[in-house]
């Protein structure tokens, strides 16, 4: 399960942007996920859990922003939004389509008190 990685590299990032002793817990955290980007949401919330212990975010709510797909097609030249990375451009129906947004994965924001 590579959540758990994933969630272990955030606590890294979280405890880094909250080492000011002014901040005492971190209580919602924002993450913004590719639709494309591998990631297995129940997976990662349990990881969330389990990894955010004994840190400023344990308890924090998880609040994962779903991020559409979009691609270039190479043969009308437009940018159109799919659903996966196999779709053909709804435009012209060319399977020629180099995906452009959809494999991030970043923490957006972070509410803290």
């Amino acid at each position: 399960m590579h959540e758990m990685s994933l969630v272990e590299g955030m606590r890294q990032i979280i405890e880094r942007a909250t080492a000011d002793p002014g901040i005492a817990q971190v209580t919602r955290v924002r993450v913004e996920i590719g639709r494309f980007a591998g990631v297995e949401t129940a997976a990662l919330t349990f990881a969330w859990d389990v990894v955010m212990r004994g840190s400023k975010a344990e308890g924090a709510v998880l609040e994962i922003i779903d991020l559409p797909g979009s691609a270039l097609c190479y043969d009308c030249g437009k940018i159109a939004r799919i659903d996966s990375r196999l779709d053909p451009c709804p435009h012209c129906g060319s399977g020629k389509v180099m995906p452009e947004q959809g494999d991030e994965m970043r923490i957006k924001d972070l509410e803290v008190i």
